[in-house]
């Protein structure tokens, strides 16, 4: 269907894509004048060229940079360094090695020295170390400064290890190593406050902020609870140095600080939450995942909206595990999920709340994440009750399982009571998106403030609430334990209401829903088949009434009509596709069903694989009639294709005996034959017939013994080639395989496989005088079909009769010649590769021209 827009919203297209094309030529231009500004040389020298900076190991100062479109590099290259960065240079240098002599010497010459002399070296070279960034930041070496801080502070950390190995060795070492972090903190941030200049110290400090508490919680012998409090007071610390720190490295560094501490002391305390029996040992674990819950609320109030919403998250999911964990302490462990599903389902109310739009988000996210957590904990119940039903497929008809459907399941050992509020869950979350489905205008108000769902988001939820309902529905048979033929009846019922369901949303143009329910219905369909497979009384009732209903689906979708006036023409184009799979995968399904039937047919009948063949053919025999009486309707060739397939699935049934497998052939042939009468199906159905008659007569004369296939396969060569020189006489551009291909192939096939188990000579020569005539007929009369198939045949004949030659003159010949005269033939090639490729098109052209 083309798709013609009225003239003004044709007219209003072409005005936004004239002014696209308007907006990229001025880019273009743009970008063209900036690139003939860096080509074109400077009319003069400049007055004074940019000074050079120093790049230390934390990199140049920030500079202000010149900005170019696309961000192109601009500027000449820079000049050779002056007196002033060599000096820098120098400085660097001579300040590494005098720290690294000093440290050399403070370690090698530990043990020659007392206890006073040791602590002066060090504490002469920290002093320097500290002392020597003030005076190089004020001749502006920044470079060399930030240099021997970062020496300056690891010589620190040494003196407070010599501290404790001199003056404090009976000290306790996480009680030491807390307290000496806690100073080396304030330390360090009293430098970096004094020197605002320097980088590396306030970074430093914060760093070291995040292991007093929790070394002391280490020397203390504390417990799970008050590591966890540890890590979150050290959140705290963070997050407000976060928001008040002074500059950008200070903050990035105090975030990742709060994130990572914050994390684990909330994963600490999920631990013990989950861990908790009773409700008042999960309180303790409450009260600190309700400060985390706090503490990630104030630090996304005051965060940018990325980080905003990742702390809305982490607040919600806190806040659900706290309650939750007090409420689900003491309760079966199967119930636990369903109890944080309600509380994640109040986090919802937070939308009304005045937080900022990013928080408010955030939380929305989190109580998703809760509710996508529960169904996935629910899900393995539905995945038990939809893939053990292919068990019976070892065990068809062996009988009715006394054990009741978990038994036919091949499950009647796992522990199904731990499983059974799994329905509830996914029942209840089908419940809550449906209702958002149906009430999604008011929805969409309320919510307003924190987020504004398009109406793609209503078609997700109506799906989902679809899937889920019908995933609970499933799993209820073998979670309640039912017996087999109430399970059976029961998955027959959701499959129908689920296709029912479809047939009712397509037709109202609701494809999200109706297409999900379609796949539930065909799911169920396939798991309520293989179910039934179990008894011959349930099979042919199920497959039975699943013919009737993909009948009726696919008849009832056959009216359908998909509103796309509305959408563009590649959405368009895509619902229409869409709809007519959905109408012609019912109408395979019913196929597919008829030939359950079938074969169902003949095993009750006790009728061998072979026997039961022809009634497979039942089933294609009716597509070709549906087929004539669909015509052009989308699901007529999918309903035929199908039908081919039984048919392909009866030969394949009737290989063991080859009476039956000509019996079939033949009886395909009929059908394909009956459906090449249809003109549009005539250039496929057509040779396949003919095909197919062939190759049951030829089987049919396997079958019979018969050693001399010329007397039955002449009688009809010369006729039906006789047909074809009068086909050509009346119409000479008639094509010759349709003139000549059958006839040629009912004699030289046969007469082929007869002479190639023929142990004398006359009937290969023969076949091959014929098959060389016939080959040069049709190079003499530019008839493809003539020159192809006796060519091949000539081709065949010769090979057989040749091999025996061929192998003894191999077999006499050195083991290396066979190789090196393929090497030659293969460097002959590839010499000549380009001449040998046009030779073999222009071989494919002459053929290709002939009739």
């Amino acid at each position: 269907m083309e798709h013609v827009p009225p003239p003004a919203e044709e007219l209003a297209l072409l005005d936004r894509e004239l002014a696209r094309l308007d907006a990229r030529r001025s880019q273009l231009l743009v970008r063209r004048a900036w690139l003939l500004s860096v080509l074109t040389p400077p009319a003069g020298p400049s007055a004074m060229p940019p000074a050079p900076q120093f790049a230390g190991p934390f990199g140049p100062p920030p500079t202000a940079r010149p900005s170019a479109p696309f961000a192109a590099p601009s500027g000449p290259p820079a000049s050779q360094a002056g007196p002033r960065s060599a000096q820098n240079v120098l400085l660097t240098l001579g300040g590494l090695l005098l720290t690294i002599a000093a440290i050399a010497f403070t370690l090698v010459s530990w043990g020659h020295m007392g206890i006073g002399g040791r602590s002066a070296v060090l504490a002469v070279v920290t002093l320097a170390a500290l002392a020597a960034p003030a005076v190089l930041l004020r001749r502006g070496l920044s470079a060399t400064a930030e240099s021997l801080a970062a020496l300056a502070s690891a010589l620190m950390i040494l003196d407070a290890y010599a501290l404790h190995r001199v003056a404090m060795p009976d000290a306790d070492g996480p009680g030491f190593a807390a307290a000496a972090s806690a100073v080396l903190a304030v330390l360090w941030g009293g430098y970096g406050l004094l020197l605002g200049r320097l980088r590396l110290p306030l970074p430093l400090a914060v760093v070291s902020a995040q292991l007093p508490l929790l070394l002391w919680a280490w020397s203390a012998g504390a417990g799970a609870t008050a590591f966890g409090w540890a890590l979150l007071l050290t959140a705290a610390l963070d997050c407000a140095i976060a928001v008040r720190g002074p500059g950008l490295a200070v903050r990035v560094t105090a975030c990742v600080g709060c994130w990572t501490t914050g994390l684990l002391g909330l994963l600490v305390a999920l631990t013990q939450s989950v861990s908790a029996d009773v409700a008042p040992g999960a309180v303790a674990p409450a009260v600190l995942l309700l400060a985390g819950a706090a503490l990630a609320l104030f630090g996304a109030w005051r965060a940018p909206r990325g980080l905003a919403v990742a702390g809305g998250v982490l607040a919600g999911l806190s806040g659900v595990a706290a309650v939750g964990g007090v409420l689900r302490a003491g309760v079966d462990w199967n119930w636990s999920v369903p109890v944080y599903l309600l509380c994640g389902a109040v986090l919802l109310a937070a939308v009304r709340a005045p937080l900022p739009r990013p928080v408010g988000q955030g939380l929305v996210w989190a109580s998703s994440t809760v509710t996508v957590a529960s169904v996935l904990a629910s899900a393995p119940p539905v995945g038990m009750s939809l893939m053990g039903t292919a068990s019976q497929l070892a065990r068809v008809w062996s009988g009715a399982p006394d054990a009741g459907v978990r038994a036919a399941l091949g499950t009647e050992g796992l522990a199904w009571s731990q499983l059974t509020a799994a329905p509830v869950v996914l029942l209840v979350v089908a419940g809550l998106l449906g209702a958002a489905h149906r009430s999604w205008d008011r929805l969409v108000r309320a919510a307003g403030p924190v987020v504004s769902p398009g109406p793609a988001w209503r078609n997700a939820a109506g799906a989902t609430a679809t899937a889920l309902c019908w995933a609970g529905l499933t799993a209820l048979p073998a979670v309640l334990g039912l017996s087999y033929a109430a399970a059976v009846s029961a998955q027959s019922v959701l499959t129908a209401a689920a296709f029912a369901v479809a047939v009712r949303a397509l037709r109202r143009g609701t494809g999200a829903v109706g297409t999900t329910a379609l796949v539930c219905g065909l799911a169920g369909a396939v798991s309520a088949g293989l179910l039934s497979l179990a008894a011959q009384a349930a099979t042919y009732a199920v497959f039975a009434v699943l013919l009737l209903v993909l009948g009726a689906v696919a008849v009832l979708l056959d009216g359908a009509a998909m509103p796309t006036r509305q959408l563009p023409d590649a959405r368009a184009v895509r619902a229409a596709a869409a709809l007519r799979i959905t109408q012609a995968v019912p109408a395979c399904g019913a196929v597919v069903c008829a030939m359950v039937l079938a074969r169902a047919a003949g095993a009750s009948l006790g009728l061998a694989g072979y026997q039961a063949a022809p009634l497979m053919l039942a089933v294609p025999g009716v597509t070709v009639l549906l087929g004539a009486r669909l015509r052009n309707r989308p699901s007529a060739l999918p309903v035929e294709l199908t039908g081919a397939l039984s048919a392909v699935v009866a030969v394949i049934m009737a290989v063991p005996d080859r009476p039956f497998l000509a019996l079939v052939l033949a009886l395909s042939g009929v059908l394909a034959a009956g459906t090449a009468v249809r003109a549009e199906r005539r250039p496929v159905a057509g040779y396949l017939a003919v095909a197919l008659f062939v190759l049951a007569t030829w089987v049919r004369l396997s079958a019979s013994g018969v050693s001399e296939p010329e007397a039955y396969t002449l009688p009809v060569t010369v006729p039906a080639l006789a047909v074809g020189v009068l086909r050509r006489r009346r119409n000479p551009e008639a094509s010759s395989w349709t003139a000549y291909g059958a006839g040629l192939t009912a004699t030289l096939v046969p007469s082929l496989f007869a002479a190639w188990v023929d142990p004398h000579w006359l009937r290969p020569l023969l076949l091959g005088v014929a098959a060389l005539v016939i080959t040069l007929a049709g190079a003499r009369l530019r008839l493809q079909a003539l020159l192809l198939v006796g060519g091949a045949v000539l081709a065949l004949d010769a090979v057989h009769e040749l091999a025996p030659y061929v192998v003894q003159v191999v077999g006499a010949l050195p083991r290396w010649l066979p190789p090196a005269l393929a090497g030659l033939l293969l460097l002959v090639v590839g010499a000549t590769y380009e001449q040998r490729l046009r030779d073999a098109r222009r071989l494919k052209e002459t053929v290709g021209r002939m009739r």
